[in-house]
């Protein structure tokens, strides 16, 4: 290839060949997907210290955990196109420092509550652009000509992000069940392990791609945008709301034999649903080797599924078997997210890879909103009826997502 062809694509800096140098940058990178992932689900396991300690009212504190969401959208959407404009390595360091700030200011909210606005807001901003350029980052960094490709490149950022939820959550809880001072305490491993993360990578390459003058006037905008609305769009939502249904509405709903223990059960949930979404990577593999959309087929049927057994274990007020529905619901988590990100990366181009991921996790973490509409319709109906509700739905999205992309290979 000349550096006048048409598809030219030059990295910024000369890479290394794969497997000199860094030793699997990409894994080195990855750690900072965790504090990412890791930041979003702790506060998620103080909601009830937070009530309990500081007094704050039960809208007061579901409003907090809403605005990780606001804060996250706008990180998304502005980190994507920043990291394909500056590239991915700084976007990505800056998004973590504004991750580790945002711990110490929700420590400072629990001598000064009214800290916790901005704190939450900063979570979401940080993890957001973190998400959007680390992604892209990791991706780049875990296939040639950086490392040898495994097959996990696309599949990396999400894999780490699920272990940081899985931690961030477990962790949180104990502390707050056991530890003194909790609600300052429980911040403190997100702290080390966003440090961690920054020494980790600090000698990972930049990746971001410049493509020569006559790529861009040859093919301005070639994302295949028709089969991201087919593949993608009607997928994306239920990827985050699965886990949020798993772990932030199915606790409340059961109270059986709990007593003293729903800080701690909480804590479970939140390892348990994105765990499963680890544990099934394997079968993610093998569907995707079989045909291109089984692994989105999946996902859904899955998330359906997990749905539907909710249903009898909020009936009954079944911990154990609110926690078995959780897990399901998290397994149809990683099957979807790994759909995705795997999609994204076959539909983008090198230069615009980070914007169209950042587009993928802005559709996705809107269904973090699933928890509250489904608080809103229990306010008319009964709550296993829009449980099951849900569970139709998803049924419903499965059947249009096969025949919208039944033709592809």
């Amino acid at each position: 290839m000349t550096c006048t062809d048409a598809t030219d694509v030059r990295p910024r800096s000369a890479p290394p060949a794969p497997g000199a140098g860094l030793p699997r940058p990409g894994v080195r990178a990855a750690w900072m997907m965790m504090a990412s992932g890791w930041s979003a689900n702790q506060f998620s396991a103080l909601l009830g210290s937070y009530q309990k300690g500081l007094g704050l009212a039960g809208p007061t504190v579901t409003g907090l955990f809403a605005l990780y969401v606001l804060g996250l959208i706008p990180g998304l959407l502005a980190g994507g196109p920043l990291a394909d404009r500056f590239g991915r390595r700084p976007v990505a360091f800056a998004a973590l420092a504004v991750n580790l700030l945002s711990s110490l200011v929700l420590m400072a909210g629990s001598a000064v509550p009214g800290l916790l606005l901005p704190g939450r807001l900063l979570t979401g901003v940080g993890a957001g652009a973190l998400l959007a350029a680390g992604s892209a980052w990791v991706k780049e960094l875990s296939g040639p000509p950086y490392a040898v490709d495994d097959g996990s490149a696309a599949r990396r950022s999400g894999l780490f992000v699920s272990a940081g939820f899985a931690s961030g959550g477990l962790v949180a809880s104990l502390i707050a069940q056991w530890a003194p001072f909790p609600l300052v305490s429980a911040y403190l491993p997100h702290l080390v392990l966003a440090v961690a993360a920054a020494l980790v990578a600090r000698g990972a390459p930049e990746t971001r791609p410049e493509p020569s003058a006559p790529a861009r006037a040859a093919d301005p905008s070639p994302v295949d945008w028709r089969r991201f609305r087919r593949a993608v769009l009607p997928l994306a939502p239920w990827i985050f709301a699965a886990p949020t249904i798993g772990f932030g509405t199915l606790p409340g709903l059961v109270d059986g034999g709990l007593d003293g223990w729903r800080t701690v059960y909480a804590g479970v949930a939140t390892a348990v649903v994105p765990g499963a979404g680890m544990l099934v990577q394997p079968v993610a593999r093998r569907l995707a080797a079989r045909h291109r959309i089984a692994t989105g087929f999946a996902g859904l049927a899955v998330i359906a599924l997990g749905l539907a057994l909710a249903v009898p274990a909020v009936v009954r007020s079944q911990p154990v078997a609110a926690l078995a529905a959780a897990a399901v619901l998290g397994a149809g988590y990683g099957l979807a997210l790994t759909f995705g990100l795997t999609e994204v990366a076959v539909l983008a181009p090198a230069h615009q890879l980070a914007r169209l991921t950042a587009l993928l996790w802005s559709l996705a973490y809107l269904g973090m909103f699933a928890p509250y509409a489904v608080t809103l319709l229990a306010g008319a109906f009964p709550v296993p009826a829009v449980l099951g509700a849900a569970a139709v739905l998803a049924a419903l999205t499965c059947g249009a997502f096969t025949v919208l992309n039944r033709r592809e290979a």
